[in-house]
């Protein structure tokens, strides 16, 4: 297959716009999560459980849409389904914005979780499109151009970010932020117009679709990798959806500022995933990230001060930079032949892990804080008060409620480095006896 062909410089752009629009709506989500609290879900004993779970609705249409969209990706064709993930974004954004404004608080919570759904649908046909795209225009650099590629999600997380920072400064209304991705939505529905994709890598190689679906069985090895992108999904994406309501009371400003920043350097990393890849293997830089990011978790759940938190942020931030693309990586030069399927349900099992972390998350934290008010009744006695020593206790309540989280989720790198590290330790082995360098994976 001729790349160049098929206009890959666009292509690859496309890709990178509706990667950025869905980190965008992913930051501002994160970003705007105390003004959502306030707004939609006042009233409720489990504040922080229940915007968990609308927030996990993205995840849980991400990874279903993930799962479903990918083995027929070249059926639907990669042009429709990034159609369909731009319609999404714009109409998921309508939904959350028009829904909350309902005088039913009941009927604006539910529009608020189907927007979130539809959101989810559309980053989730956004992976299923963009990375078999990448792979089958950039066959020879998949690990670097992956990597590039995922380096527009930190570049929204950083726009979303400053956006809704800004909104919540200027105490304007969250729907104004929210509001802003409906013009790159619209733009990319534009750009969409009369481009011509190419097949998928498998398609092109003439692997047949039942080939397809049966190499996972063919590829028994194939479930370890589906295993560990349950971890490092919830690793990277579980505390960074978190961060704004469990930080922010502890560093004195508002936590999105160090999602913004951690995006910053995820923005930069990955842009020399190629060398680093080149330097240590794919599978040994999985190993280096989950070791940094199970260091930074647990110093972000012991950090005390503001400057504690950032140095813990830091480094966690550097550990979950690669871990996303470089799985995709992996899996698509082992199981070539899994085309966008296996591809697919990578992303289905880490957005599957945050449907299920972000309210167990929410679940801590409302526990941890009830305990340390003295119980539920206490908290929201507090909470309803509405006096500046009513507000001065919650925040130091929130200030110590947040590391019983972080401690949990430090936990689940330790698998990922026994795993890692037997796979490193035998791609080396077989690369040593056969001579090739030792970035040979094995099979």
């Amino acid at each position: 297959m001729e790349a160049i062909e098929y206009q890959r410089t666009r292509l690859f752009w496309i890709g990178v716009l509706a990667l950025f629009i869905a980190a965008m709506l992913f930051a501002l989500r994160t970003g705007l999560i105390g003004e959502m609290r306030v707004e939609v879900y006042a009233g409720l004993s489990n504040p922080g459980e229940a915007i968990g779970a609308a927030f996990g609705a993205a995840f849980l249409g991400f990874g279903f849409t993930l799962f479903l969209a990918s083995p027929l990706l070249d059926n639907l064709g990669i042009g429709n389904v990034l159609r369909g993930a731009g319609v999404c974004f714009v109409g998921g954004t309508l939904l959350a914005i028009l829904g909350s404004a309902t005088a039913d608080a009941e009927q604006a919570r539910s529009l608020f979780w189907y927007g979130m759904l539809l959101q989810g649908i559309g980053w989730g046909a956004t992976e299923a499109a963009i990375n078999p795209m990448t792979t089958a225009l950039y066959p020879e650099d998949k690990t670097h151009r992956l990597n590039v590629l995922h380096a527009w999600w930190p570049a929204g997380i950083i726009i979303g970010g400053f956006i809704g920072f800004g909104v919540s400064t200027f105490e304007m209304p969250w729907r104004y932020a929210m509001a802003t991705a409906l013009l790159p939505s619209l733009v990319l529905i534009v750009l969409l117009l009369g481009v011509k994709f190419p097949p998928t890598e498998r398609a092109a190689d003439g692997v047949s679709f039942k080939d397809m679906m049966l190499e996972i069985v063919r590829s028994p090895g194939f479930l370890i990798w589906f295993g560990a992108m349950l971890l490092t999904a919830s690793i990277e994406l579980g505390p960074g959806a978190w961060i704004n309501a469990a930080l922010s009371a502890k560093v004195g400003f508002n936590a999105v500022l160090l999602l913004v920043y951690v995006a910053g350097l995820m923005f930069v990393v990955r842009h020399f995933a190629g060398p680093l890849a080149k330097r240590f293997s794919n599978v040994g830089l999985l190993w280096i990230c989950s070791f940094l990011a199970m260091v930074g978790l647990y110093l972000m759940a012991k950090a005390q001060s503001p400057v504690m938190v950032v140095a813990a942020t830091t480094v966690w931030g550097m550990g979950v930079s690669l871990l996303w693309p470089t799985m995709m990586a992996s899996v698509s030069e082992r199981y070539p032949r899994g085309g966008s399927w296996f591809i697919g349900l990578i992303g289905s099992a880490g957005a599957l892990a945050i449907y299920f972390l972000l309210p167990a998350l929410g679940r801590m934290y409302d526990a941890s804080m009830a305990a340390k008010a003295g119980g539920s009744d206490a908290l929201n006695a507090l909470r309803e008060a509405g006096t500046a020593d009513a507000t001065a206790q919650l925040t130091a309540i929130e200030a110590q409620a947040a590391p019983e989280a972080f401690e949990a989720v430090a936990l689940m790198p330790i698998p990922l480095l026994v795993v890692f590290g037997a796979i490193w330790l035998l791609d080396r082995r077989k690369a040593e006896s056969s001579g090739d360098a030792p970035a040979t994976p094995a099979e």
